[in-house]
């Protein structure tokens, strides 16, 4: 792999992997911040998060403050950034609340903490990015309130957020490839190229608190950056807040990608068979049942269904990500066969019935 692109991690990625090859398909990496996809984050990982790790959630927690304060990062709104506790928002959308006062609520320990943490450290990595997302997230709450639905905009910025995958690249070919679920040519026989020509960089907080136990399955959702993969962090920062606007921020701008597929993020990816995982490395976006057609099929969600608000469901089928996860009195997220997405209340996991039905249902 070449040494150019400054997220790969190129050292710790050989090392993790001869460490990982007798490692399960599912399973803890044995240093939870040597895989791949920390790179951009392990000078973080190794200051708050060891604290993290140690249980001193409290010290993490002043410590991402600090780190905030000495680098001036400011919210959507303008507001000086801070982590704060992760009840201070109260009754107000949490977005907005950001946008207005610049406090970042913040849980610690397990029950959330480090999902939170996560999110802190990509703020400090890539702040215009957060930045850009809070401005537009607060600005579709402001014009059109908080609902059951929470409209194509905010769905697709919470997409971005939770669960985005950055893809470095100025070779379109690779960017077909993806867009075909061409798995084979874009990361088996064309891993060389890939390597050369493409840069990854995992930015959704709740994916990376999926990836500190790894599996086969997790997934992202690729925005692909039309730029060199050498490119500084600085740089891309810039690049992707720019590009972020609510004519181009929909889901149906995203493509899944198998993170554990990227070639040199997982010991077995180079074995052929690797690949030949249809649950896993589908061939097009599948559907599960919202509604029938005249046809009398059901059709309608992809199965590639992102997380809600706080992270819930990340990459996981709709089905699996319910049974988790529903009945929290939460609205959940989930795309419909456009692209578009909507919201569902927690515990509908199975399709409505036409009321002409419903009404022969006994009570």
């Amino acid at each position: 792999m070449r040494e150019g692109c400054a997220f790969r991690g190129i050292a710790a990625t050989a090392a993790a992997g001869s460490a990982a090859a007798a490692r399960p398909e599912r399973g803890p990496v044995s240093d939870p911040w040597g895989a791949p996809w920390y790179q951009p984050y392990r000078a973080l990982l190794d200051g708050p998060g060891a604290l993290a790790l140690a249980g001193c959630w409290g010290r993490c927690r002043a410590q991402l403050d600090a780190l905030a304060a000495a680098r001036g990062l400011r919210s959507g709104g303008g507001r000086a950034l801070r982590f704060v506790d992760g009840a201070a928002a109260g009754d107000t959308p949490y977005e907005a609340h950001i946008h207005a006062t610049g406090e970042v609520p913040t849980r610690t320990g397990e029950g959330g903490g480090w999902h939170d943490l996560f999110n802190a450290m990509v703020w400090l990595s890539f702040p215009r990015i957060k930045a850009r997302l809070n401005e537009l997230q607060a600005a579709a709450i402001a014009s059109d309130g908080v609902g059951i639905r929470r409209g194509p905009l905010r769905d697709a910025a919470t997409l971005f957020d939770e669960n985005a995958v950055l893809l470095l690249t100025d070779d379109d070919g690779l960017v077909a490839a993806l867009r075909a679920f061409d798995w084979k040519r874009l990361l088996l026989h064309g891993r060389d190229r890939f390597a050369e020509r493409a840069c990854v960089v995992v930015f959704g907080h709740a994916l990376l608190d999926k990836l500190r136990a790894p599996y086969k399955a997790v997934c992202g959702h690729v925005w692909v950056v039309p730029m060199s993969p050498s490119a500084a962090q600085d740089e891309l920062d810039a690049r992707v807040a720019g590009m972020l606007d609510p004519d181009s921020l929909r889901s149906r701008a995203f493509s899944p990608l198998p993170v554990l597929g990227v070639p040199g993020w997982w010991p077995g990816n180079a074995a052929p068979g690797f690949y030949d995982d249809p649950a896993v490395f589908r061939s097009g976006r599948r559907y599960h049942g919202c509604g029938s057609g005249p046809d009398g099929r059901w059709r309608g969600n992809p199965l590639e269904e992102g997380p809600d608000s706080i992270g819930q469901g990340a990459g996981q089928r709709p089905g699996a990500a319910g049974r988790k996860t529903q009945g929290d009195g939460k609205w959940h997220r989930e795309q419909t066969a456009d692209g578009e997405a909507r919201e569902r209340p927690a515990g509908a996991n199975r399709p409505m019935l036409p009321r002409s039905r419903q009404a022969r249902v006994k009570r």
